[in-house]
């Protein structure tokens, strides 16, 4: 049996999988690194005959170093991914969380996710009107997003690892003040509204904003809408000098990195040392802010 690797055009042949991970519980250290690292450079294409290979071993030494082929190839992709939704694809944000959400989770599915947020869209649509005022607009909103679909804010673990994973967001109905604001977004934008996302400090919030009208909107708070003036006094408040990013929308590449943090943080809280330096390698990896 043999696959072929689109990304670099390697044959993996089942053999050569099977001979190469014998060697895995080689005594010497360094033979099992060049075996790793060989491994490794097949990419993706080789998960299926390592999870057959994991499967068909009874020596844990073997199994513990599979696994972390596995994990070490997967963030490789997840890496890769993100490049290329940062060069490419970036006005996906969707996308952008999906890439997220597989770090943890590397067999979620794009698709899937696509269509809970359309079914959600198409809910939300179907009681929908689009004559009202944007301020009525965002109020009944406002009422399908938290009283029909019951989303909440997640205030007893705000710091919990599930907040930044779209697919935990959308089982769990809840999560922090961003991702509640992605969602909220993903589901306004689909229904042409201009809503986008704005960075505030120790919170995210979204604006409606167009050329004639600006508000906003604390999707935390069960989508509370204020103004500007608010904005000017919270600020205050903080003893922070105001910047213009904190008032008007932001980009995807900004949400997505200000999830990342978020995920950092949540990995330390939980003692998930590892976890948290690969999240902050990949935040690394990304273009700097532009303020």
């Amino acid at each position: 049996m043999t696959a072929k690797n689109t990304m670099n055009d390697t044959v993996i042949n089942e053999k050569e999988i099977k001979a190469m991970v014998s060697l895995l519980d080689d005594d010497d250290v360094e033979v099992v690194s060049i075996i790793e690292e060989k491994i490794a450079t097949l990419g993706e294409q080789v998960i299926p005959f390592l999870e057959e290979e994991w499967l068909r071993q009874f020596n844990p030494l073997v199994q513990k170093r599979i696994e972390q082929l596995l994990h070490s190839i997967n963030y490789n992709s997840v890496r890769e991914r993100l490049a290329y939704w940062v060069k490419y694809e970036e006005k996906d944000l969707l996308k952008g969380m999906w890439i997220v959400a597989t770090y943890q989770y590397p067999d979620l599915s794009l698709e899937d996710l696509r269509k809970q947020i359309d079914q959600l869209y198409y809910d939300t649509w179907a009681e929908f009107k689009v004559d009202l005022m944007p301020l009525d607009q965002i109020k009944l909103l406002n009422n399908i997003f938290f009283n029909k679909f019951r989303f909440k804010a997640n205030t007893a673990n705000i710091k919990a690892v599930s907040n930044s994973m779209l697919n935990n967001i959308l089982e769990g109905k809840k999560s922090n003040p961003i991702g509640l604001c992605i969602v909220y977004m993903l589901i306004a934008q689909k229904l042409k509204l201009p809503v986008y996302g704005v960075n505030l400090p120790n919170i995210f919030i979204l604006t409606y904003k167009t050329e004639k009208l600006q508000f906003y909107i604390n999707v935390f708070n069960k989508g509370l809408t204020f103004v500007k003036n608010d904005i000017d006094n919270y600020i205050l408040q903080l003893g922070i000098t105001s910047r213009p990013m904190f008032y008007e929308p932001c980009s995807n590449l900004d949400i997505i990195k200000r999830v990342l943090r978020n995920l950092i943080v949540a990995y330390e809280d939980i003692g998930e040392k590892i976890k948290a330096e690969e999240v902050q390698n990949l935040l690394t990896w990304l273009p700097e802010d532009k303020f």
